[in-house]
Parts: C-alpha cells; sequence; structure tokens
C-alpha cells in the first residue's frame, strides 16, 4: 500500500493487530482504493477479455456480499457487547462497594477483622485502582510517579460505548485530593 492516509501500518497486519476500528478502515482504504483504480483504469477494464469481466464482476458481487454479512456482524456484536454490559453492571457495583468499603465482602472472618481493629481501621481495598493500572502491561508503563499521587484518590472507573465517533469513553471518579480540583 502507499503512504497516502488510507494506509495501514504492514506490520499491524501480519501481527493481527487490527481492532474492529482499524480493520474497518482498512476495509474502507481499500474499497476506496479499487473504486479510485476502477475509475482511473476503466479502459483497462475494457480491455479485459469479456469471460474476465464476467470475472470481476462476480469478484465484485461477492465482496457485496462479504461487506452486508460484515455489517450484519457488526450489528450483532454491539448487540451483544450492550447485552453484556448490562449483565457485568451489577458486578461492577458489587466491586465498587467492596473496593470502597461500602460493605465488607462476604465471608471475611472475624478473625480477620479483628487483626485490623489492631491498625488503624481500613476500609475496602486500598490504592485498587493504581495497583490494577500499575499491573496491566499497557498501562503499567503510562503510569508515572507523578501520577501515583493522584490514582490513590481514585475510586472507580466507569466504561461507556460511544457510537460518534465509534468507540468508548473512560469516566475517572475520584476523593477529593490534593493533585485535582473540582470544576464548578
Amino acid at each position: 500500500m502507499s503512504n497516502d492516509k488510507d494506509s495501514i501500518n504492514m506490520s499491524d497486519l501480519a501481527a493481527g493487530a487490527l481492532n474492529e476500528e482499524d480493520r474497518a478502515g482498512l476495509v474502507n482504504a481499500l474499497k476506496n482504493k479499487i473504486q479510485s483504480l476502477a475509475g482511473q483504469h476503466s479502459d483497462i477494464l475494457e480491455s479485459l477479455s469479456p469471460v474476465v469481466r464476467k470475472r470481476v464482476d462476480v469478484l465484485r458481487e461477492i465482496q457485496t456480499q462479504h461487506d452486508e454479512l460484515e455489517a450484519k456482524f457488526f450489528e450483532e456484536r454491539a448487540a451483544l457487547e450492550a447485552k453484556y454490559q448490562k449483565l457485568y453492571q451489577p458486578l461492577y457495583s458489587k466491586r465498587y462497594e467492596i473496593v470502597n468499603g461500602v460493605v465488607e465482602a462476604e465471608g471475611a472472618t472475624t478473625e480477620a477483622a479483628s487483626q485490623e481493629d489492631n491498625a488503624a481501621e481500613e476500609k475496602g481495598v486500598p490504592d485498587f485502582w493504581l495497583n490494577a493500572m500499575k499491573n496491566n502491561e499497557v498501562l503499567a508503563e503510562e503510569i508515572t510517579e507523578r501520577d501515583e499521587g493522584a490514582l490513590k484518590y481514585l475510586r472507580d472507573i466507569k466504561w461507556f460505548r460511544i457510537d460518534n465517533p465509534k468507540g468508548f469513553k473512560l469516566e475517572f471518579y475520584f476523593d477529593t485530593n490534593p493533585f485535582l480540583r473540582t470544576l464548578s
């Protein structure tokens, strides 16, 4: 592929590292390139024998059918993701309550609680989100020592799908802290 705006990094293709958005971008880039070539080189098609032109027409129809199936796939995948996001929500709520000390985890023994009484009473799981991010391969290398102070006050992270532009957003919820100012 060329180095124009429709190109995709070939090492990404070889590694199979394309996400849904990249795959859609690749498909659109290929379609645009083919349409561009077809428009610029219609004389090439005309120079082909009738048998070869028929094959090209059949290949175009196959691609159209593929595109229709792929559109259905993405539609069904989005519906399935939405369904499971609703099913995950109660789990996320329980996680929030335990992490932030709103409730005690089921099965916590009184022995463990009495050991905690000797020290200052800690609620929840201190630094849960900071530790979770530091243990994530992708995020770990992005977190600096400077970030850690603020991330210790992180109480929850919520994920939301967005449709335009297609993707997702993360919302971070912090306790009041000296690192971040509240907006009025």
